[in-house]
């Protein structure tokens, strides 16, 4: 029979020393570290959404005087006969005056074009009467000539030839995109100082943008004249345009 002493008696191992409690304890530091590690970065991600939220949207305006490029004059006149011939006579001398009288301000032949002719004929008591309707339309670049036309244009009244209705000068800006580009910035810079006084009063700074939504560009009379029957338009302009930028707050 085997003797046991207390030099020969087995040793237990102890709990902490186990490897199995060992590994099982490692594991559990890991996991408590990633979840203290995980909150932190949970909290922080949750305040980085929360300032990704915080926005002021504005406007921004931007306008600009510029002087029409494009001169367009679309001159209206008729003569009535009692037989077709006779008023397509008168018609053709008022479109010689209509001629003399652009030639002599110093307009180029081909400034002016025909650009329609009506017929209409209709009868009183049996007594035919004819209508001949003509457009002439003068378009030039020399603006400053094409307000002197405007000016001088009774002229054509003591040739004899009467306007009719719709016979006006039309100013016209066709280089828009020339200017869009600084417009839009400026626009844009506009919107910006007023997204920063915004900011300032509520102890914010302004970001960079969130989103922006470009307006239409107008085209307005400068001095608010507009063109119509017995009213000249004028080629000084007023270019507008309104920006809509959403701005972060940081």
């Amino acid at each position: 029979m085997t003797e046991h002493s207390p030099d020969n008696a087995p040793r237990s191992t102890g709990f902490f020393a186990q490897t199995t409690t060992k590994r099982w304890l490692a594991s559990s530091t890991i996991l408590a570290i990633g979840m203290i590690v995980g909150g932190f970065g949970l909290g922080d991600g949750l305040k980085r959404a929360q300032h990704a939220d915080r926005s002021v949207t504005v406007r921004g305006l931007a306008e600009r005087d510029v002087t029409a490029d494009l001169a367009t004059w679309t001159i209206a006149y008729s003569a009535s006969a009692g037989n077709l011939s006779d008023a397509q006579g008168s018609v053709d001398r008022d479109t010689a005056h209509i001629r003399g009288f652009f030639r002599e301000l110093g307009f180029p032949a081909e400034a002016l074009q025909p650009t329609g002719v009506n017929v209409s004929q209709y009868k009183d008591n049996g007594v035919p009467t004819f209508t001949v309707r003509q457009r002439m339309t003068l378009r030039s670049t020399d603006i400053k000539r094409a307000q002197d036309a405007v000016r001088k244009q009774f002229e054509l009244v003591r040739r004899g030839v009467v306007l009719e209705e719709g016979s006006g000068m039309a100013y016209t800006f066709t280089k828009l995109n020339d200017i869009k580009p600084e417009m839009v910035a400026d626009a844009t810079k506009d919107a910006r100082a007023a997204a920063e006084q915004f900011a300032k009063d509520s102890g914010a700074e302004v970001g960079s943008i969130k989103n922006a939504t470009q307006g239409y560009f107008s085209i307005d009379a400068r001095d608010g004249e507009t063109g119509g029957y017995g009213v000249s338009d004028t080629p000084y302009k007023k270019v507008r345009v309104v920006t809509t930028v959403n701005f972060y707050l940081k």
